[in-house]
């Protein structure tokens, strides 16, 4: 018995064995529940996942908490975009990118900015803060580049998610590393707002 533990674990050191299975590095961020979503956005570029409140926001990769907000600011009469989202979480990936979800009903609190997550640990739960109330609930998602806290029009989406979307959905692990950097190099790492 020892010989043969030694003998594959040799043989996993010289490569001739592999681990086919490997651990995804991305995964859909919505899970336990059924999700709708689009290949649009009204005027700025972001996916909603239309589902129900409650649901599991999971982080899509690993990496560090960035920005978390539990306070609903949200009031139509002043219509802030800062407050638009709700409650909502950000998230650097070890990929670079920035993950962002808002519209949520509840975050743990030990979501905090600097925790580390995992892929696929629960981060928060949908819902309809923000400027979703009374509307059909949804996470708003949005991929973008780490800027410094309070950038708003950046955290919110400025790469459609939806490609990356479809491919996590399918078990596909697609990064949008590329398509962030090169839209940061276009835009400038703080570009002028774009849509509301």
């Amino acid at each position: 018995m020892k010989t043969r533990v030694f003998s594959l674990a040799f043989l996993l050191m010289l490569g001739f064995v592999s681990n086919s299975q490997a651990a995804p590095i991305y995964t859909f961020p919505i899970q336990g529940c059924k999700y709708t979503y689009a290949h649009s956005h009204h005027n700025y570029p972001a996916t909603d996942i239309i589902t129900h409140i409650g649901c599991a926001f999971v982080a899509p990769t690993s990496g560090v908490i960035d920005e978390v907000n539990r306070v609903d600011r949200f009031k139509w009469k002043t219509d802030l975009g800062a407050d638009r989202g709700g409650l909502s979480v950000s998230m650097i990936g070890d990929d670079g990118v920035r993950y962002y979800g808002s519209h949520l009903s509840f975050i743990p609190e030990t979501v905090t900015s600097g925790v580390r997550v995992n892929v696929g640990d629960l981060i928060a739960k949908t819902g309809d803060s923000g400027d979703a109330k009374g509307t059909t609930p949804h996470l708003h998602f949005g991929i973008s580049w780490p800027t410094t806290k309070g950038i708003w029009w950046v955290r919110r989406g400025e790469l459609y998610p939806w490609p990356y979307l479809d491919a996590w959905k399918s078990g596909i692990d697609k990064s949008p590393l590329s398509g962030v950097k090169a839209l940061e190099k276009k835009k400038g790492t703080v570009p002028k707002q774009v849509g509301y």
